[in-house]
């Protein structure tokens, strides 16, 4: 079968070995390439994947519904198994039995760290204290550069894995662009949003806003404060 060579410096192995994990966790359930090999060479660090020819446009109205059908499938609490990286940001997924609580302190607290800036928790976990989500699995890192077509239908890829509320998923593929008005309808069609989801949209999409901000500089800090003034933080 032929293969996709991913390499790195030695200091990428656990980068690998968390997509690769990610990968396999979503396999059984929406299409992913398949993981080939994974490991260490000599000075580098690896994964192998399938080879897919990938076209970039297709049947959103398949990808909406692929994935609806993964947040179907729940866990018992928030997090993951272990650590994973969200671009190339460490991304804590310690288990958690609160989504409020999670999303505080596994999501927002450590890149506002990164970034330096202080906002109350507190007033997050309140904007939060309502929502009571089940933990769907979610991909984590769901953007239109993460998702394309192969000819048996929709492909995602580079996942951040997680058991976390599926709003958070949905709120990331609106941040850059989006995908096509068909996609959100088919995922709607399979499994409606809750009322209240724009203004938690805007929360869970601070956090990959953070994230650029910590990733490539300041020209992220103008939307970071727009979102923040939004939110009343």
């Amino acid at each position: 079968m032929p293969g996709f060579r991913k390499e790195g410096a030695l200091e990428r192995a656990d980068a690998f070995e968390a997509e690769a994990d990610g990968l396999e966790a979503l396999r059984p359930h929406i299409r992913v390439p398949r993981v080939l090999e994974r490991g260490v060479r000599g000075d580098k660090a690896f994964i192998l994947l399938e080879h897919l020819e990938l076209k970039r446009s297709g049947d959103y109205a398949a990808m909406g519904r692929m994935l609806a059908m993964l947040h179907r499938q729940l866990g018992t609490r928030f997090g993951w198994a272990r650590n994973n990286y969200i671009g190339s940001t460490p991304q804590q997924n310690g288990w958690c039995d609160d989504w409020a609580e999670f999303w505080c302190e596994r999501r927002m607290r450590p890149q506002l760290e990164m970034a330096g800036l202080k906002i109350n928790l507190g007033a997050v976990a309140r904007l939060l204290e309502k929502r009571k989500p089940q933990p769907s699995l979610l991909h984590g890192d769901l953007w239109s550069g993460n998702a394309g077509f192969t000819a048996e239908g929709p492909v995602v890829f580079d996942p951040a894995v997680y058991y976390g509320d599926r709003e958070a998923e949905l709120a990331m593929t609106e941040l850059f662009g989006g995908f096509p008005r068909e996609f959100y309808d088919a995922y709607n069609q399979t499994w409606p949003l809750d009322a209240g989801y724009a203004p938690r949209r805007a929360l869970y999409n601070l956090y990959h806003l953070l994230n650029h901000l910590n990733l490539f500089g300041a020209g992220y800090l103008g939307q970071v404060k727009s979102s923040l003034r939004l939110l009343g933080l």
